[in-house]
């Protein structure tokens, strides 16, 4: 194949086609009418000499061609993108750049009241729109829409660069009335009622299925590996709601211990190590390899990692 054929353009065509699988979609992404979208795929069906998208009860549905080279175009689009880069450096101070980041409420009660602090100072211009794990998908990402997101994962696509934040064990939280707080033992915490909030990944969410212990996560696990199984009374998404809840006389609520140490100054709850051992988790941080050379995406990385890695400045 002579590389003149190739219009650049076709490989961007491609790439947003293969994603959306549905012509008037990927016209509207790109900002074309559908009968230009077309053409483009006409043209890409000589260029590569196959049907590369073909109508199926499902909609259009990818070829094997197609499905092989999905990642080399991506890859192939990455590198240019990462070669018409300015080469200027960001400028934070002057930058008035809105970085959309997906996280945890856990994470956004934790981490970003001191990135703000950071940002007022270096970049007082930017604006943050922090999403909830319901409002992102890994297409989003993936895509770019959103510039990174920041939870605990069980999985993630292996095309994403990421980052460990910190890493975090548990404590308990209980009301300073609750009478467990003077025979705090295995026992007494199996006997009680407590609070379950976990909200991992990304994506809507699902009912909880009490029995199912190995997707009610690290604390449930490790006591289920000691034949142990606590009480669950409510299920929640959010750690705000959670610690609230733990002011309750009969309620025990086991969270990341960052967050509760949120609480520390309040005397209306106790604050506890868990009576039996609960593995640490990562607090990670990933994001496109389509925004892994931009600038300014760059400087947001190291700012938010610097601040998560050196909680001794948190107060400075």
């Amino acid at each position: 194949m002579n590389i003149n054929r190739i219009d650049l353009n076709l490989l961007v065509y491609l790439d947003v086609l293969l994603r959306e699988r549905n012509v008037t979609k990927a016209a509207s992404h790109l900002g074309l009418s559908q009968p230009a979208m077309s053409n483009g795929l006409r043209r890409l069906r000589d260029l590569f000499e196959d049907p590369l998208l073909v109508r199926t009860s499902e909609g259009m549905t990818p070829t094997e061609r197609a499905l092989g080279l999905q990642p080399v175009i991506r890859d192939v689009l990455a590198n240019v993108e990462k070669a018409v880069q300015p080469q200027s450096d960001f400028d934070p101070a002057a930058s008035d750049r809105v970085f959309r980041i997906m996280a945890s409420d856990y994470a956004e009660a934790v981490l970003f009241p001191h990135v703000l602090t950071r940002l007022r100072r270096e970049a007082p211009g930017v604006t943050l729109d922090i999403m909830t794990p319901s409002d992102v998908s890994f297409l989003d990402v993936e895509q770019g829409k959103v510039d990174m997101v920041i939870n605990r994962f069980d999985s993630m696509p292996q095309s994403f660069h990421q980052t460990t934040l910190w890493k975090d064990g548990f404590s308990c939280m209980f009301s300073a009335d609750n009478p467990i707080k003077d025979r705090f033992s295995l026992e007494p915490y199996l006997q009680a009622q407590h609070v379950w909030v976990s909200k991992t990944g990304m994506g809507v969410g699902v009912g909880v299925n009490p029995r199912d212990v190995q997707r009610l996560g690290w604390v449930d696990e490790a006591l289920a590996k000691q034949g142990k199984k606590r009480r669950i009374s409510v299920f929640t998404r959010h750690y705000q709601a959670a610690m609230l809840l733990a002011e309750q006389k009969d309620l025990i609520v086991t969270i990341p211990s960052k967050a509760a140490k949120l609480h520390a100054n309040n005397p209306r709850v106790v604050i506890a190590e868990p009576p039996f051992q609960v593995p640490q988790f990562e607090l990670k941080m990933a994001w496109s390899p389509l925004l892994q050379n931009n600038a300014a995406h760059q400087w947001m990385r190291r700012l938010i990692a610097d601040v998560a890695q050196n909680p001794d400045k948190w107060d400075s």
